[in-house]
């Protein structure tokens, strides 16, 4: 049993019980019963924050690697730099993240060649839809002859060392290892004050299910944990539970129509709404009309929607469609999204109030590690939309700090539904912040968390450090 005393919960200076690990009580000078007391200071106690798009095992891998983009580096001697000095894995492969073309231009297998050939080196763009080997790497995946959707090809036919959403492909030529350890991943969330994630990685094997699942239950992973890549027909171990399936619509080739419908149609059969991948308009078109066949059911969902223009977005209202979309990428790169994008669809980037005002129901999170994981740096782009360069993208789509907020405190099953509270008889899955929550809202952006601790089912997590 724990009693937190002088903590600040909707304004209220109260304490607060935790028993069993759910709230018990809360109110004034409660009478102690032998708990555990901490002392909040008017802190103040929320509920643990949801990421309701993430990526965990790419979360930890990225931990444990390289980073090849800016703001770390910048142009080719420095990405040559820091291949030269990056270790190898126990196969003797270099594995770098996050590049972008800003570093050292469009690479392929000759261009990283001239960076680096002495050790196999594969190098993930910070889109997470290519890869890129040099040709060491390429001798070790046999990449020369193989048939895979995906891999590029010259004009010659010969592989370029680029490989397109072909991450389960290159896996399965690289030397097996188990999955990578999920404790620091966990000990980060926490830190954050997340407590429950929706991992939103596509087609999860089964050794992939049972790694997150160990994870959780051997309190490596101490989050709750909603997977969206089961596959249809299966019920993923617990304690993870299955949310929606993930579909995604590539925007370096999109499927048929009538390929896309058969599977909605397949998922909605099996009971499982959709979380479908959209970040181009041309996507989101596509998914509009595939559920114009198919009907939509409650939980549908677009993940994204990086570019949603007005003229569709009554369209998603009216067909009931959530969207769980990621503004803590203009904070990252919003100078190269404005560079790239007609001067017409900047207002379209990464919406958030206008869906709101449209009555459709809006979910941030982070899809790191292709994002910034911190969700007050996420919260905090959400209320400035300020890219690297100071510019504000889209001042007509910021939300007010305290919906910001809240987008990230609607239970994992219903992303942008009602934020919980912290309430007699709720789980004890809590953040407990150092300021009072007026404080942190006004602050942003924060320097760092302002999280001192995380409750989940009453259990305290790791301090801050």
């Amino acid at each position: 049993m724990i009693l937190i005393r002088d903590a600040e919960v909707d304004g209220l200076r109260v304490d607060v019980r935790i028993t069993g690990g759910r709230v018990t009580g809360i109110g004034r000078r409660l009478t102690r019963r032998g708990e555990e007391v901490i002392d909040a200071g008017g802190g103040a106690l929320i509920p643990g924050l949801v990421d309701h798009h993430l990526h965990l095992h790419a979360l930890a891998a990225a931990m444990r690697s390289a980073h090849c983009g800016p703001p770390d580096v910048s142009g080719a001697a420095g990405l040559a730099t820091t291949l030269a000095a990056a270790p190898a894995d126990e196969h003797g492969w270099v594995r770098g993240v996050g590049y972008h073309e800003s570093v050292a231009g469009d690479l392929d297998a000759a261009g990283l060649d001239r960076l680096h050939c002495a050790r196999p080196v594969r190098l993930q763009h910070r889109s997470g839809a290519l890869w890129i080997v040099n040709s060491p790497g390429m001798r070790r995946i046999g990449l020369a002859q193989a048939d895979q959707h995906g891999i590029e090809r010259a004009a010659d036919g010969t592989p370029t060392g680029r490989l397109w959403r072909a991450d389960a492909w290159l896996r399965s030529r690289l030397p097996r290892t188990g999955p990578p350890d999920l404790t620091a991943v966990g000990t980060r969330l926490s830190r954050f004050g997340i407590t429950a994630v929706t991992d939103a990685t596509p087609d999860l094997a089964p050794a992939a299910l049972d790694s997150l699942a160990s994870a959780v239950t051997t309190g490596a992973l101490r989050q709750h944990v909603r997977v969206l890549g089961a596959p249809l027909g299966v019920a993923p171990p617990a304690p993870l539970t299955v949310g929606p399936y993930k579909i995604v619509l590539a925007d370096s080739g999109l499927p048929e129509l009538d390929a896309l419908t058969e599977v909605i149609r397949r998922a909605h059969v099996a009971g499982r709404p959709v979380a479908v991948h959209c970040v181009t308009r041309e996507a989101l078109v596509l998914l509009l009309a595939a559920l114009d066949e198919t009907g939509s059911v409650a939980g549908d969902r677009i993940e994204h929607a990086a570019l949603a223009p007005p003229e569709l977005v009554d369209g998603l209202a009216g067909r009931g469609l959530r969207v769980v979309t990621q503004p803590g990428f203009l904070v990252h790169r919003g100078d190269d999204f404005l560079r790239a994008l007609p001067t017409g669809d900047r207002p379209d980037l990464y919406r958030c109030a206008g869906l709101v005002a449209a009555g459709i129901p809006l979910a941030l999170s982070s899809d790191a590690p292709f994002g910034p994981l911190d969700p007050w740096a996420v919260i905090a782009a959400a209320v400035h939309r300020r890219t690297p360069a100071g510019v504000v993208a889209g001042r007509a789509e910021r939300l007010s700090p305290a919906a910001a907020l809240d987008a990230y405190l609607a239970a994992p099953e219903a992303p942008g539904g009602p934020p919980r509270r912290v309430r007699p008889g709720a789980p004890a899955d809590l953040a407990l912040v150092d300021r009072p929550l007026a404080d942190v809202l006004t602050g942003l952006p924060l320097s760092a968390s302002p999280v001192r601790t995380t409750f989940l089912a009453g259990r305290q997590g790791p301090p801050r450090s």
